[in-house]
């Protein structure tokens, strides 16, 4: 059977619609991700040049790999509401100048990121670049309601890719950062797949534990919550990390898992929105309290828990 012509590109495509597909919250995401685990390996001195650099390029490569997973999803988003409007689904932009644009800034970021700072940095901005839009989207989204759990080391590499960019390696801390963040991305996209359940199901995506208990994916969110928590402690036990930062992530973490408890009981919209409205703003804390760090060492505070 012969796949469906592509939608002829549209005079409405706008530069919105390429910010759009630069998917600008998640690549703002990245950032903060990468930030972290810059501030994280070395907050007794913090070059804002490489940061800059690291930041830059990080962007370029997630901009890329958005543009990518629009090119790849196309096809699935035209059957989900949420979706549906999208440029490429809607036909306001020619897919294969998307795939163009999107490869081009993945080589610009990875690229950029060898040169100038080293060539960890790059692989790791790569391995992220990989993961979102090979294993990801390619690969297990499609086939596999955990698909999320693999996909959760695209959100670790910018830590990874901050930490190599401050000092040429990962240190331990820098690896707790990203098991961390690896361990933040289930619970927060299961919270939106439980909102979206009826969405996913029409476009055939398998993206919940189990697609057809409910009650057992909300026991499973309230778990993916609970294992927030020993990497929080291993942050703080393993990273130069003033004691009332390691308190915070602590206590951010086990916020996590009060807001999400009540769905090992009943799972309703409602719960589920609550889990998912604080995910987001619990990796922002999360990088907010490292960036305090930085002066809260400069101040004396202890850096232990």
């Amino acid at each position: 059977m012969s796949s469906a012509p592509e939608p002829a590109p549209s005079t409405r495509s706008s530069a919105g619609d390429w910010w759009t597909l630069a998917k600008p919250g998640i690549t703002a995401l990245i950032c903060l991700v990468a930030v972290g685990g810059f501030v994280l390996a070395r907050p007794d001195s913090v070059d804002l040049v490489r940061l800059g650099l690291v930041v830059g390029f990080g962007a370029l490569a997630s901009a890329g790999s958005g543009m990518l997973n629009h090119y790849l999803e196309r096809d699935r988003d035209k059957a989900m509401r949420r979706t549906a409007s999208r440029p490429l689904a809607s036909g306001r932009i020619h897919p294969p100048t998307t795939a163009a644009v999107g490869l081009t800034l993945v080589a610009l970021g990875v690229g950029g990121a060898s040169v100038t700072l080293n060539l960890l940095t790059g692989v790791s901005i790569l391995l992220g670049a990989l993961t979102y839009v090979v294993v990801y989207t390619a690969w297990l989204k499609p086939r596999s309601s955990w698909n999320i759990v693999i996909g959760g080391f695209a959100g670790s590499a910018p830590a990874l890719a901050g930490g190599a960019a401050a000092l040429g390696y990962w240190t331990p801390g820098v690896l707790a950062f990203a098991l961390l963040v690896f361990l933040w991305t289930p619970p927060h996209f299961w919270s939106l797949a439980l909102l979206l359940k009826d969405d996913y199901a029409r476009a055939g995506l398998p993206m919940l534990p189990r697609m057809d208990d409910v009650g057992f994916s909300g026991k499973v969110v309230v778990v993916s919550a609970v294992l927030l928590v020993p990497p929080s402690f291993l942050v703080a036990l393993l990273g130069p990390v003033a004691w009332p930062v390691g308190v915070a992530l602590v206590a951010l973490a086990v916020g996590f898992v009060v807001v999400t408890a009540p769905l090992w009981r009943e799972v309703t919209r409602v719960r589920a929105r609550r889990g998912f409205l604080y995910s987001g703003p619990y990796l922002l804390g999360v990088v907010v309290a490292l960036v305090v760090n930085v002066p809260l060492l400069h101040l004396g505070f202890a850096a232990r828990f």
